[in-house]
């Protein structure tokens, strides 16, 4: 192709893509739907504007690549540990009964029994870009669901390579034994380690020297080297490029530097994603799907069917509600990215034929256009199915003969500490979490928690929730809590309701729902520099609460306003405006220590800040001696201006500390 002819599909294609995302954010619709519906219309099979699909195919590839690294910097190694029952036993099992369930189905159209083997495998992967982009989107992530989709989808894109190895094999233009099959894998997963183990140690050495440089074109072309360098490491030895650039996120990720190179890189990562989607529906020979249109859509329904049936059960397996196991199995019931890449494969090894190839294209694309329709519907359809199958089991009774506990839900990392907190001040709780692992870890340390599903009635009932004076909610699935906490206002409305949540805009949903107070952790976040930054000008404890408060008020109203104004109370402007008191705690370390005030001589020293208590123990020295000698542990009480009271701190030794007893 000319470079002419590549910048007239380039300005095609790019501007497809503004139209289109325009379009879909005016019309509250998903971007991705649009997107591949605009590959159909401007493909070569459509209006023809792009004439080839091919080069649009690099692009998709490197879309692809990017968002996976951008996946991979937002998890971390300790997180991915988390995942290895649902790695495990949930993708195994996904895989078995997708791909058995799937070669069935294709006998009904597949030339032969191979080609129907073949068929399965390219439908037992899921979507891993679509559904964690989705799931991003509706901060779902590190709900139970998606740790368990995660999981399952992180054991498909290893799947990549034994069934690309395996599609020559399965067509009978290539004879290998298992147990070679089996070393060329081990051997890939042996250099995948080496690389990986080498990087870690390696990486975070080399992005701070890069740092020192201080260049950021420097920096953003480290991250998109270490990105692209190792997902051509994994596609040379048969994995797929996006495997590896997930890989090299997760390295990333464990550096102090991830969030600055998620920054520079994720422009890149929406250009190039978005034309992916455009080039999937490119590649869709539209006449032969039109003319085909009632046997694909059918033949959709019954796949869709199957991988959400078959994912949900492998959910179930890994002791989920069925709740749970519905939404995971919806939001897994697509045809993934990467069975192009195997699609692809068999056409050249004589597996499947032009029309093979086109249907089960076709069919992949209308799997990814339903996508975000069902996991949007998800939800629902999950509560409802539980509904009817009745009451989930659930041993034991912790919250038995309780009254006036604390009822927790959600014991991740910041329920289990506030579990520990309420155990030592001697406050009766009871915990209550949907993951079996948390749940069995949790019991084995004595600590009283129900495994279940809080958005039902009845193990809100065993968890005592008439007789709790109150409950946290601490979990991620904003939908899940939403339905929690109206349930509960309705069983007890005087409960007290504290809810933490990630997303600025449940708050009002929350507090309509029955929730007193909700904490975003966005805000708190905010309050907490405002309050680090107005102790560094020593302004009064007080004072700062005081404010802090006014911040809180009324569900953090005034940070959430569209003119982003915030209203300074009077005394915080004064504090700054005319000076403070501040406190400085004497260690043995301290300049100050074994030397009388006569000595130290501050007012001199600072310009005028000066010593007007001393505290000692329990006794004050109210306007103390200059002969008064100071021991460590004494608290000095400081007046003066901030730069005044900042001189003498670096006099004193460095840093105070908190105010004296008392």
């Amino acid at each position: 192709m000319h470079l002419g002819e590549f910048l007239q599909q380039s300005v095609v294609v790019l501007g497809a893509a503004v139209a289109v995302v325009f379009l879909s954010a005016r019309l509250k619709l998903p971007s991705l739907v649009g997107l591949t519906l605009t590959g159909l219309v401007i493909g070569p099979s459509g209006l023809g504007l792009v004439e080839s699909a091919e080069e649009v195919e690099v692009f998709a590839e490197i879309g692809v690549v990017l968002l996976l690294f951008i996946i991979g910097l937002e998890l971390s190694v300790d997180r991915l540990k988390e995942l290895g029952r649902p790695f495990l036993l949930g993708g195994g099992a996904q895989a078995v009964l997708t791909v058995a369930g799937a070669a069935v189905l294709a006998l009904w159209w597949a030339p032969s029994r191979r080609a129907a083997l073949f068929a399965g495998l390219v439908i037992a992967l899921s979507s891993t870009a679509v559904v964690l982009k989705l799931y991003d989107q509706r901060r779902e992530t590190r709900t139970p669901q998606g740790r368990a989709v995660l999981g399952i989808l992180l054991f498909q894109d290893f799947l990549i390579v034994p069934m690309i190895v395996l599609t020559p094999v399965l067509a009978g233009t290539a004879e290998a034994s298992p147990a070679e099959l089996l070393a060329r894998f081990a051997a890939a997963l042996g250099a995948i380690a080496v690389v990986v183990l080498a990087a870690r140690f390696g990486m975070p050495a080399i992005l701070q020297a890069l740092v020192r440089v201080k260049v950021r074109e420097l920096f953003v072309l480290a991250g998109l080297l270490s990105c692209l360098a190792l997902s051509w490491f994994t596609y040379s030895l048969g994995f797929s490029l996006a495997l590896g650039a997930f890989l090299a996120g997760i390295l990333v990720s464990e550096t102090e530097y991830s969030h600055q190179v998620v920054a520079d890189i994720l422009p890149f990562r929406d250009v190039f994603a978005s034309v992916f989607f455009i080039s999937i529906g490119m590649l869709v020979d539209l006449p032969f799907a039109l003319g085909r249109l009632p046997a694909l859509l059918a033949l959709t329904l019954a796949l869709v069917a199957l991988k959400a049936v078959a994912a949900g059960v492998a959910v179930r397996l890994l002791g989920y509600p069925l709740r749970i196991a519905v939404i995971a199995g919806l939001g897994l019931a697509q045809i993934g990215e990467f069975s192009f890449v195997l699609m692809e494969v068999g056409r050249v090894n004589g597996l499947l034929d032009g029309d093979g190839f086109q249907t089960l294209l076709a069919v992949a694309v209308l799997t990814l256009l339903a996508t975000p329709l069902l996991i949007q519907a998800a939800p629902a359809v999950g509560r409802r199915l539980a509904g009817m199958k009745g009451p989930e089991p659930a041993p034991g009774e912790p919250g038995e003969g309780l009254s006036g506990h604390v009822v927790v839900v959600g014991y991740g990392a910041g329920g289990s500490l506030l579990c520990r907190v309420l155990g030592e001040a001697g406050i009766p709780f009871v915990a209550v979490d949907l993951d079996p692992e948390a749940v069995r870890r949790a019991r084995a340390a004595g600590v009283p928690i129900l495994y279940g599903d809080a958005t039902r009635h009845d193990i809100l009932e065993r968890a005592g929730i008439e007789h709790a004076r109150a409950v946290v909610f601490k979990i991620s699935d904003l939908e899940a809590t939403r339905r929690a906490v109206r349930l509960v206002h309705d069983l007890h409305p005087g409960i007290e309701i504290v809810v933490r949540t990630r997303a600025v805009q449940e708050i009002e949903r929350l507090r309509q729902a029955g929730a007193q107070d909700v904490v975003a952790e966005e805000f708190e976040a905010a309050i907490e520099i405002f309050d680090l930054v107005l102790r560094r000008f020593h302004v009064p404890a007080n004072v700062i609460r005081a404010q802090a408060r006014v911040l809180r008020n009324e569900g953090y109203r005034m940070l959430r306003g569209r003119t982003g104004r915030v209203e300074v109370s009077e005394s915080v402007i004064q504090a700054l405006a005319e000076g403070t008191t501040d406190h400085y705690r004497i260690d043995r370390r301290s300049h100050a220590a074994g030397r009388s005030l006569r000595e130290l001589d501050l007012r001199r020293a600072t310009g005028g800040a000066s010593v007007i208590a001393v505290v000692r123990g329990e006794q004050p020295f109210v306007n103390p001696s200059p002969d008064l000698t100071l021991e460590a542990g004494d608290y000095l009480v400081l007046v003066g201006s901030h730069p005044q009271i900042e001189r003498a701190f670096e006099l004193l030794g460095g840093a105070g500390a908190g105010p004296p007893p008392g």
